[in-house]
């Protein structure tokens, strides 16, 4: 603008106002103010220093719409800075006394975009500006400091020297461009997060997601685990699921550690002879050969029949009769030549009670090495077998341990074992479902009623039969009468060849047992037959002595006597 009291240039004022510029007589700002106002981002013209005459060119043309009309207050230079309506950023000014470039202003402002240059500038074709500008910040006298201009729109500026636009500073000016871009964004609302911050918020992000990651990798494991087990996996083969191996070892009081014990000791017997032919098991007595077995399993063979022994590991040796007794339906055979044979110990029968666990070992049907377990059903059960040669020479009388493991034809001559796998009986008899009480019970299986020959029994007769090849039976010297259907055992008129019925100088008569006597009791055990007195007799050894309970016409007596010796075939 012109320093004041300077006369305006009819030509600054050539052409049309651009809209919004003030109409003739709005009173102006003083040119010593140094800027001027903008509303809304649009550029007003500057205006003569106060008291300047007005160039009838400056005022032509309409005033654009919005712009202030005349008495509009409009702020003082001094104040130093432009007010921006809604938040438009301020813009310094140059320093008081320097000089604006003319050319700073030329050119047409786009609409409502700034000009070149950060400050507005009036162009002045008067030269430099009056350097008596007012002190920064005071108005000049009768300058309203607080008008604001009137808010109107957006509008271009006109063409021409006479339209006001942003320039840049002149060159070594003290003011510095002010880029309004060049501070930081951030987000209305928003704190500026620090970079502590920043990496927490990461790690939560991470932690989150791994944790979802996790959780959908779970899922989906558990969703195909359950397909692979129902399914038995997405193809190929089906594999079966199936124990690990574990130890073999059993405890020793266990059927299994029982029968691991046992098994090496026993043995299967096939004989074939004149009379037949016959299966059955025994067991190794001695490191010597000696096996023990039934009377009746060895029997088809006869003295020259042929006898094959089997182990348990399936080595197999010949053998041979050492002795028998058909009377205890025991017999010994011996094999030659065997190395490394385990003999079985032996237990005491006196010391089983009813209940006890046993286990049986034998061949039946000729199944060797066939294991069956079971209880003590009970003790001293008088029984007898045999009996198929009709004059009683082949009947055995045993007073026999009762079990009910399965025994079965083939069984016959093997043993019954403890829980400490020690031998406490020969497994000889069955009672069969139709009611055959001979050895094995002839060809019925088992109905869980077995009888085994007790092992302090069988000791002694093995030992005389090894020893001398025969066994000695325990006797009181009296026939019985077979015939007699009441309870107890009664003593015959008269032996079988015709001779008197109590041997005379026999253990009986030198008790003063008499022919017609009832005997109805041993050792105060009762019997209720012949074979029950016969059986309870040969339980004892020679020389045993027995307390009997007899009957005479009526009254009853107790007798004493010492068993003698009889000896067997």
């Amino acid at each position: 603008m012109p320093a004041p009291g300077a006369p305006l240039d009819a030509a600054a004022g050539q052409g049309t106002s651009a809209p919004g510029a003030p109409g003739p007589g709005t009173p102006q700002p003083s040119a010593a103010q140094g800027h001027v106002p903008h509303a809304h981002g649009t550029q007003t013209a500057a205006m003569p220093a106060p008291g300047a005459p007005l160039d009838a060119a400056a005022g032509q043309g309409t005033s654009a719409p919005g712009a202030p009309g005349p008495g509009t207050p409009q702020p003082s230079a001094a104040q130093g800075h432009v007010p921006h309506a809604h938040g438009t950023q301020t813009q310094a000014m140059p320093a008081p006394g320097a000089p604006l470039d003319a050319a700073a202003g030329q050119g047409t402002s786009a609409p409502g975009a700034p000009g070149p240059g950060p400050y507005p500038q009036a162009a002045s074709p008067q030269g430099p500006p009056s350097h008596a500008t007012p002190t920064h910040g005071t108005p000049p006298p009768g300058a309203d400091a607080f008008a604001q201009p009137n808010p109107g729109p957006e509008v271009a500026g006109g063409g021409g020297t006479g339209a006001v636009g942003h320039g840049a500073a002149g060159p070594g000016g003290p003011w510095q461009r002010y880029d309004p871009w060049s501070a930081p964004l951030q987000q209305t609302g928003a704190a500026v997060e620090t970079e502590g911050q920043r990496r927490r918020r990461g790690r939560r992000v991470l932690v989150l997601g791994a944790a979802l990651i996790a959780l959908v990798a779970g899922g989906v494991g558990g969703v195909v685990g359950a397909q692979l087990e129902r399914d038995g996996g997405f193809g190929g083969d089906v594999e079966l699921p199936q124990a690990e191996s574990g130890s073999q070892k059993r405890s020793k009081d266990s059927v299994a550690g029982i029968a691991a014990s046992a098994l090496p000791g026993v043995v299967t017997l096939h004989v074939r002879g004149d009379d037949g032919a016959g299966t059955g098991t025994g067991f190794v007595l001695d490191a010597k050969g000696h096996i023990l077995t039934n009377n009746h399993v060895v029997e088809p063979g006869g003295s020259g029949g042929d006898i094959s022994v089997t182990f348990s590991g399936g080595e197999t040796a010949g053998a041979k009769v050492v002795g028998r007794d058909a009377g205890y339906d025991l017999a010994v055979v011996k094999v030659s030549g065997v190395r490394g044979l385990k003999p079985l110990p032996l237990g005491n029968s006196e010391n089983v009670q009813v209940g006890d666990p046993v286990v049986a070992i034998g061949a039946p049907f000729d199944l060797a090495n066939t294991v069956t377990s079971g209880i003590i059903s009970a003790k001293e059960r008088p029984i007898t077998a045999g009996g198929e040669k009709g004059d009683g020479s082949d009947v055995s009388y045993v007073n026999a341990l009762q079990t009910d493991a399965p025994i079965n034809p083939g069984n016959s001559g093997g043993p019954l074992v403890d829980s400490r796998a020690r031998v406490i009986g020969i497994n000889s008899a069955i009672r069969s479902a139709g009611n055959d009480s001979g050895p094995d019970g002839g060809q019925s299986g088992s109905i869980g009623l077995g009888f085994a020959i007790p092992i302090n029994q069988g000791k002694r007769v093995a030992e005389e039969l090894i020893n001398t090849g025969r066994a000695t039976h325990p006797v009181i010297g009296v026939t019985i009468d077979k015939q007699f259907t009441g309870d107890g055992a009664r003593i015959a008129r008269e032996s079988r060849n015709g001779g008197p019925a109590v041997n005379r100088g026999g253990p009986g008569a030198k008790a003063g047992l008499k022919a017609g006597d009832v005997i109805t009791a041993v050792d105060g055990q009762r019997v209720h037959s012949g074979d029950e007195l016969i059986v309870k007799v040969r339980a004892h050894r020679p020389k045993d002595r027995l307390e009997l309970t007899v009957e005479r016409g009526g009254d009853e007596r107790k007798v004493t006597l010492v068993l003698g010796t009889a000896s067997g075939e």
